[in-house]
């Protein structure tokens, strides 16, 4: 996959996560991403958590370039003109009207660059009667219905990581890669949309068509009980989480596997559509069964009559899983600054190749001196 966007050049106007993981994607495939930042703070992703260099920046900008600009002054507003008069792309996650404000709206960019892209990311659409308001993960999370398959309605906490982020950055990026497709054949950019709450929706299909389909309102157990998932803990305390679906070998293994041949012939259970109804029942069953033996014992029992099944991990202990170091996931990288950063490299392999080493986050505004020279910036 190296490689595949060499010669592209992608201009990030973003902050938080939406539009650095877009932009983090296509640096990834070898796009060069110079990464616009505040004049005072840079991205305030930086920050979180103290300094400049903060995890969850970590995160979402590797394989980055960065430069300070002030948007608000002319000077800032020319150079930035510059390096979008060359770019390929210019990504930006600002609230609707926020591009315009600055002079750069679509026909105004299209004049200075005709084949220039532009990707916008915004909450809820650039119209309709939500279109002004702050979006974080959760909103969109709660208004796209996504959030009700995942609380509890007795005891509604928030918890796990951004969903509805990550899903508006990755359909971004494929959205710009559609874009980018399409020039080919036409030689003129485009402006590439996508909200968090379309994002967030398009991402559960499975519930909406339950209901349009089935008229079923879906809720946290609806997909499991289908599917038939299940996380138990065995006797050492530890979790192993057991999904068979309604493959009936994988049923037949499952069996075989808590050594409970009883269970094949007991009528609330025989289908897939009796283990949906009697999910509960079967859940109980599963937790005695498993609190009998150790998590490793488990893992080898399952594995052995080849129901899908794991030990779930801490993320602590991920990195040291034997199919995660044979597929070598981590990349470990050395910041002259800011010492040993850990990575994740793209799931993406192209030919059986990806980007193995990409360069860590960059510190804030630390490819200025080079950029202004390249682009010929004013002061």
């Amino acid at each position: 996959m190296a490689g595949v966007l060499d010669h592209l050049l992608v201009v990030e106007l973003g902050t938080m996560v939406t539009a650095p993981l877009a932009g983090m994607m296509l640096s990834d495939m070898g796009a060069r991403v110079i990464k616009v930042e505040l004049p005072e703070t840079g991205d305030p992703f930086r920050a979180h958590g103290g300094g400049r260099y903060s995890p969850p920046f970590v995160a979402y900008n590797r394989g980055k370039e960065s430069v300070q600009l002030d948007l608000r002054a002319p000077a800032g507003l020319a150079n930035l003109r510059r390096l979008l008069e060359r770019a390929d792309v210019a990504l930006e996650n600002f609230r609707p009207g926020v591009m315009e404000k600055m002079g750069l709206d679509n026909a105004a960019l299209t004049a200075l660059n005709p084949r220039l892209i532009r990707a916008s990311i915004t909450g809820f659409g650039a119209e309709g009667p939500y279109k002004d308001r702050p979006a974080y993960d959760s909103v969109p999370l709660a208004l796209s219905g996504l959030a009700s398959l995942l609380l509890d309605p007795e005891d509604p906490r928030m918890s796990g990581p951004t969903i509805a982020d990550n899903i508006t950055g990755m359909y971004a990026a494929q959205g710009i890669l559609g874009a980018l497709l399409r020039r080919t054949e036409t030689g003129i950019g485009g402006h590439v949309e996508v909200n968090m709450l379309e994002a967030a929706i398009s991402f559960i299909p499975d519930a909406f068509a339950q209901h349009s389909r089935a008229g079923i309102v879906s809720g946290p157990e609806t997909r499991v009980r289908i599917s038939q998932a299940y996380t138990l803990r065995a006797k050492d305390g530890l979790l192993v989480t057991v999904h068979f679906s309604s493959v009936q070998k994988f049923w037949e293994g499952l069996i075989k596997a808590i050594a409970r041949p009883d269970l094949a012939a007991d009528e609330r259970f025989t289908t897939p559509a009796a283990r949906t109804k009697h999910y509960a029942e079967l859940r109980a069953i599963l937790m005695d069964t498993f609190a009998t033996r150790p998590r490793a014992e488990w893992a080898e029992r399952l594995a052995a009559e080849g129901v899908p099944g794991a030990q779930v991990n801490r993320v602590d202990e991920v990195a040291d899983d034997p199919q995660v170091q044979h597929l070598g996931t981590f990349a470990h990288t050395i910041h002259p600054d800011m010492g040993e950063v850990v990575g994740i490299k793209s799931p993406i392999r192209i030919d059986g190749i990806r980007r193995d080493n990409p360069p860590p986050p960059p510190v804030l505004n630390a490819n200025a001196e080079a950029i202004a020279a390249e682009f010929g910036f004013v002061n």
